[in-house]
This record gives C-alpha cells, structure tokens and sequence, in this order.
C-alpha cells in the first residue's frame, strides 16, 4: 500500500511539472495613470525606477535586488546606493536605460522621455501618487506588476496604515486645534489638503491653510501665507533661509512663537514620498504637532528627534 502512494505521488508530481510547463503563469495586464495597458509577463527581473516613491515601493515589497537603475534622487533604503544613477524624470539618461536592458521601466507620469522609451520596445509602467488613494493604488499596482501575491502586498499595506493611524492616535486634543502651513519647497510650493500630506493632517484633525482648490500641490504667495496666519509651519531645511526673507514672515505668529518644525534633509525626502515609509512621516508630523501645541518654543529647534 505504501508503495502504491509513493508510485502515486510520483505520478502527481510529474503531472504537476507537465501542466506548470504547458500552463505557465498567466501574463499580467495593469493600467497605468494614462489608462494604459501594460502587459508584464513574466515577472520582471530587470527593474529601472525613475521615481524615489516606486523605487521605495520596490524594495518594500522585498524585491530590491531586481533594480538595475534607479534616478539620482533614490536613496532609500540602503541597498540603492549602490545601484546605477540613470538621471532624473526631467532628465532621463536614455541611452544608459536601454543599454542595462530592462524588462520593465517605473516612471512618473511627468517623466520626460518615457515615450521614447516606450518607442524602443521597453515595457514603461507611468505611476504616479499624489494621494492616499494614488498611494494605495499604486502599491497595489506595482506589486501586481513584480507578480508579488495580493495577500502579501496586502498585508504589508495594512501594516502602513496601522502605523499612520497609531501616529494621528498620538496627537493632544490642543493639537487637533492648529492650523498648518506645510511648505514641500523653497519656491515656495506648499502641500494642499488634495496632496497625501493633506490628507494625513486632516485625518490628524488639523487645518489646513491650503485648500484642495488649489490642487496637490500648489505654487505659493508668500503673502498669501501672512494673511492666513497658520499656527504651526512645516518645511524643509532648504526653506530655513528664505522664510527669514519673506516680507511680513518676521509678524508671522508661528514665527514669533517658533512654532516651525524645520526637518532635515533626509527627513524631508521621506515626508513628501507617497510611499511605503508614510506611516514614519505621520509621526514627524504628529511629534511637531504635539510639540508645538504643548507651548510657544518647544518647535523651535525644529528638527525631529
């Protein structure tokens, strides 16, 4: 009897190996932003990010390895430093993309270049979030693209937003009361409530002084902000600078009462990344809230610890 079941699970795994050769995995079709059909089969083992945000993605959904080219403004996690720099997605190096051969190319939909890439036979998937939607659906997209199981990427997507939602759990009832500027450059640009950034302090019960109108992120009056007179000021270290410039910031009350939380270099780069390490950027942002609302001077310094 033992030697009929293991002449029989011979046999089912000869069958198993014949169907899997004669049945291979189905080929995969996704929609990029332009509405696009993108048909990726098989699993892509030659990747070319050309946007920090997919490139996080790709490695959050532990297929890191599968990176030949990444832009000049991917640097997390560690694993790409060492990957090659291929430009940036106002300029794409096109020659250096066709030549380490990809069989899939993530690029914005802002990306110059990607119809050339595209007109040279590479498979270019055009993804780009702007908000917790945009995000959600992109992560899904992508890991359908790699061919990584939904239960996974669903999974670790739960896990993000349990970590965003632990963040906006840990603001004070005063800190639910302020209202924020959010600047995400130095032009200076500012992050509206339509931005994923916005979305977060609305779900953190806070104001925000852009309103969705004016699109995800939009160019700012400087005066604009002096009228509106936010409680609290978010920016990068590259805007410490020109603030001080600004007409009218110096009566700003956020100002006066050093109610800027002003985040580093690295830090900044995480914030405005529609991406897997979003749930790390709700709690800077709920740490200079809470900071800020437990009196005038504790953002002072700024910087997150």
């Amino acid at each position: 009897m033992a030697e009929r079941w293991r002449i029989w699970a011979r046999s089912l795994a000869l069958v198993c190996v014949v169907w899997a050769c004669a049945h291979p995995a189905a080929a995969i079709t996704v929609l990029d932003d332009r509405q696009q059909k993108v048909q990726i089969d098989p699993a892509p083992q030659r990747i070319v990010s050309l946007l920090p945000s997919l490139t996080e993605t790709v490695c959050a959904l532990q297929q890191c390895h599968k990176l030949v080219g990444v832009d000049r403004y991917s640097n997390w996690p560690e694993a790409v430093q060492s990957v090659t720099r291929v430009g940036g997605g106002l300029d794409p190096n096109i020659e250096s993309i066709v030549a380490l051969k990809p069989d899939l190319v993530l690029a914005a939909g802002s990306t110059r270049g990607a119809d050339r890439l595209q007109a040279l036979g590479l498979n270019v998937l055009r993804l780009e979030p702007r908000n917790h939607a945009d995000a959600q659906r992109v992560w899904r997209t992508v890991a359908q693209a790699l061919h990584v199981p939904a239960a996974d990427s669903d999974r670790a997507w739960q896990a993000i937003q349990a970590g965003v939602q632990a963040a906006v759990q840990s603001l004070s009832p005063a800190a639910r009361q302020q209202r924020v500027y959010f600047e995400v450059s130095p032009a200076p640009y500012g992050a509206s409530a339509s931005s994923f950034l916005g979305e977060t302090l609305t779900r953190m019960g806070v104001s925000n002084i852009l309103p969705a109108s004016l699109g995800p992120f939009p160019q700012v009056n400087p005066e604009w902000v002096v009228q509106a007179q936010p409680d609290v000021i978010m920016a990068g270290d590259s805007s410490r600078a020109s603030m001080l410039q600004r007409p009218g910031w110096s009566r700003l009350r956020a100002m006066q009462g050093q109610r800027l939380c002003v985040f580093k270099q690295d830090e900044s780069d995480m914030l405005v990344r529609a991406g897997p390490r979003m749930a790390e950027g709700a709690r800077l942002m709920a740490d200079c809230l809470n900071r800020a609302a437990a009196g005038a001077g504790s953002a002072a310094t700024g910087t997150s610890r």
